[in-house]
């Protein structure tokens, strides 16, 4: 049975007040009271935080790390990041899982939870531009990605369209001509979607080559399935092509047994590039090339940039961090064999930038 405060008080015969101002470090208690208080404690295995020294400063030294859906392996290699990284810094990960429901979003960022965890590392997927207002909280934040800009918070993101570009530009500089992109989602002016798929048109201009609405594949959620799917109608819809830039690398491996199924060569008819470059895509064959959007560097910077707030950083001006990528080339362009790899492109990231607005608005 869990053990509560009351069943402290009657073991140490004291009232739970008592208990109360022992465990949360008030100063102004007998030492006689506070030692029986405490042999109570340890006796009966009561604990509200980790450690004493968590009562005295309130601090849980636990962080909250919430994406939408672990099932995509960029969140989950971006949770073993940061997770990682709070290690380093004595800190344990409580990761949340949204499922990019806009109910469960909210219900993050109005504090209901609040005493869990130090503070918020949040990757939002339902909130948008307009939902800016609802993070002006008032627990450390940190957010990720590109649905929300101009938050009261800390903000580390992507170089989205620089490297979506250098992606296409690579698939162009092959000899590639007929370059389609998978995982577009229409209409969207806001997100990763929409700003990869832009750094996409950008990179075509900068190739010369013309943009066809015929060679952009539309998904829905960015899973091998929907890739694969997309990538099948592309190719069953007769439009030449010869090479494929699929927005993230789940699609990517779903585009790519959509090609091997319909024996399509993989690179010598279609080259392949993805994005977010996880782990899977060594394993696949051929091996997949892809972007590296600075995984690592987001997730050591989000935690570093929370314990600064935690540690009472709450007046300092809100910063914006956008990491280098890379593009990494393997065997679905050619650029490797047998396994190797090699970076074929670097976008630098941004400086990082000190938002007045933000802190202004704060």
């Amino acid at each position: 049975m869990r053990v509560t405060m009351h069943d402290v008080a009657q073991r140490a015969g004291v009232s739970i007040k008592t208990v109360s101002n022992v465990v949360n470090g008030y100063p102004h208690i007998r030492p006689e009271t506070r030692e029986r208080v405490e042999e109570a404690i340890e006796r009966l295995g009561y604990r509200l935080n980790t450690t004493a020294r968590n009562l005295r400063t309130q601090r849980t030294d636990m962080i909250t790390l919430a994406v939408p859906e672990l099932r995509l392996p960029y969140f989950a290699e971006l949770a073993d990041s940061v997770i990682r990284s709070a290690e380093e810094q004595g800190l344990t990960v409580l990761i949340e899982q949204t499922g990019a429901v806009r109910e469960r979003e909210v219900e993050l960022l109005d504090g209901r939870r609040r005493h869990l965890t130090d503070g918020v590392i949040f990757s939002p997927l339902a909130l948008g531009q307009d939902d800016v207002a609802l993070f002006a909280v008032d627990f450390p934040l940190v957010v990720l990605g590109e649905r929300v800009f101009d938050a009261p918070a800390d903000h580390v993101t992507m170089n989205n369209v620089a490297a979506a570009r250098a992606a296409t530009l690579h698939l162009a500089s092959l000899g590639r001509r007929r370059i389609a992109v998978v995982g577009a989602h229409e209409g969207e002016l806001v997100g990763s979607a929409a700003l990869r798929t832009e750094g996409y048109r950008q990179g075509l201009e900068a190739a010369g080559l013309p943009y066809d609405p015929a060679l952009v594949g539309e998904a829905g959620l960015w899973h091998r399935s929907t890739g694969s799917e997309a990538m099948g109608r592309l190719l069953d819809s007769g439009v030449e092509i010869d090479a494929v830039f699929a927005l993230n690398d789940a699609m990517a491996l779903g585009a790519l047994h959509a090609l091997h199924a319909r024996r399509v060569d993989v690179p010598g008819d279609v080259a392949l590039v993805g994005f977010d470059d996880v782990d899977d895509v060594r394993y696949s064959v051929p091996t997949i090339s892809s972007v590296d959007p600075g995984r690592e560097q987001i997730a050591r910077t989000a935690v570093d940039l929370l314990v600064e707030r935690i540690a009472g950083g709450a007046e300092r001006p809100f910063r914006r961090v956008t990491p280098d990528s890379r593009v990494v080339g393997r065997e679905s362009t050619g650029d490797a064999k047998e396994g190797d790899e090699k970076v074929v492109a670097v976008q630098p990231g941004g400086n990082e930038e000190v938002v007045d607005a933000l802190s202004a608005s704060a």
